[in-house]
C-alpha cells in the first residue's frame, strides 16, 4: 500500500518571528508604562531633595541636592537618560545615593519567592476546585464552590491578611504574626511565608477557580467531549482527557492575567506581614519621590508578568494553531 505522506516540516522561523513580534509589544507597553511611572512622579507634590532632606539644612543644601539629583533638568531628559541606560542593566541611582540594583537585589527575590509560591498553589487549587465542581455540575458542590470562589475574590487581601493574624497568630500562637529576617534578609523560617502565602492565594483561587469552571463548561458542549459521554465514559476521565485539554487556552490566560493582581496584592501582603520584600521599598520610594528606584520596581514586575503572559500566549498558539 502507498506510504501516508510525510508530516510538513515545523514552521519555527514563523512561530520565532510571532514570539519576537510578542516581545516588542510587551516591550512598548513596558515603556509606556514607565513614561506614565515618570510624569506621575513629577506631578506629585514636592521633590526627591526635600524629601530626603535633613532637618535643619538650608536651602541652598536643598537646592545642591536637587541639582546633584539632576531634578533641575526637565522630566523627559532624565526619562531618555533612564532608559538608555537600561538595556545594559544599570536601574539608576536612588534619591539617598545607592544603585537601584543594590537596593532590589534582596527583596525581589524574596517578592518572587511568595509570588510564585502563591502562584503554584493557585494552579493547583484552582484546577481541583474547578474539575471537582465541573464533573458535578448543578449539583450541591457546583453550587456550593461558586459561591465559595466568588467570596473569596471579593474579599480583599488586607481583609484576608487580618483575619489570617487572628485566627492563626493572636488566637491560637501556631504562627509569628511578623516575619523575621536572617542575616542575609531572607525569612528566618518557610513557616513565616505561610501566611502571606495564604493571603494571596485565597482570592486567587476565588478568580481562577471561576475562569476553569467556566472553561470546562464552555467544552461540555463540544461534539468530542458529547461522544465521550455517550460511550460511558467515567465523569473523572471526560473531564482530565476530553474537556481538560481544550479548555487549557482559556485557563492559562486566566492564570496569566492574574499575574499582575498577584504581585500587585504582594505590596500589601508584605506590609501586613512585614516582609522582606518590594512592598516596602516601593512605600519608602514612595515618599521619599524618588523615581529612579520607583521605575526599578514598576520595571522588575513588570519584566515578570510579561514573561508570563507570553508564556501563556505560547501556551495558545501551541493549543489552537493561533498568532501568540
Amino acid at each position: 500500500p502507498p506510504r501516508a505522506p510525510p508530516p510538513p516540516p515545523r514552521r519555527t522561523l514563523p512561530l520565532l518571528g510571532r514570539v519576537a513580534a510578542v516581545v516588542a509589544r510587551r516591550v512598548l507597553l513596558l515603556a509606556v508604562l514607565l513614561a506614565a511611572v515618570f510624569a506621575a512622579v513629577e506631578l506629585l507634590p514636592g521633590d526627591a531633595a526635600t524629601a530626603t532632606s535633613e532637618r535643619g539644612e538650608s536651602a541652598a543644601d536643598v537646592a545642591a541636592r536637587r541639582q546633584l539629583l539632576g531634578l533641575d533638568r526637565p522630566v523627559w531628559e532624565r526619562f531618555g537618560e533612564w532608559m538608555t541606560a537600561l538595556p545594559t542593566g544599570d536601574l539608576g541611582t536612588s534619591a539617598r545615593g545607592q544603585k537601584v540594583t543594590d537596593l532590589l537585589a534582596d527583596p525581589f527575590p524574596n517578592t518572587l519567592l511568595l509570588a510564585g509560591c502563591a502562584f503554584l498553589l493557585t494552579v493547583a487549587a484552582a484546577l481541583a476546585l474547578g474539575c471537582w465542581a465541573a464533573a458535578r455540575p448543578g449539583r450541591p458542590a457546583d453550587r456550593i464552590i461558586g459561591h465559595a470562589a466568588t467570596s473569596a475574590f471579593a474579599v480583599p487581601e488586607f481583609v484576608i491578611s487580618v483575619g489570617l493574624l487572628l485566627v492563626l497568630s493572636l488566637w491560637t500562637g501556631w504562627l509569628p504574626a511578623v516575619t523575621l529576617t536572617g542575616a542575609d534578609g531572607d525569612p528566618a523560617t518557610w513557616t513565616m511565608l505561610i501566611m502571606p502565602v495564604l493571603a494571596l492565594v485565597i482570592p486567587q483561587t476565588g478568580w481562577n477557580t471561576t475562569i476553569v469552571r467556566g472553561a470546562l463548561a464552555d467544552q461540555a458542549a463540544a461534539p468530542h467531549v458529547e461522544a465521550a459521554r455517550l460511550d460511558g465514559l467515567p465523569t473523572r476521565r471526560i473531564i482530565l482527557r476530553h474537556a481538560l485539554p481544550g479548555a487549557v487556552p482559556a485557563i492559562a490566560t486566566g492564570f496569566a492575567t492574574s499575574t499582575g493582581m498577584l504581585l500587585g496584592g504582594t505590596v500589601v501582603v508584605e506590609a501586613l506581614f512585614n516582609y522582606p520584600g518590594i512592598g516596602g521599598v516601593l512605600a519608602s520610594a514612595v515618599a521619599s519621590r524618588d523615581t529612579p528606584l520607583i521605575a526599578g520596581v514598576v520595571i522588575c514586575g513588570g519584566a515578570a508578568i510579561s514573561l508570563v503572559l507570553l508564556a501563556a500566549d505560547l501556551i495558545r498558539a501551541r493549543v489552537l494553531g493561533a498568532r501568540p
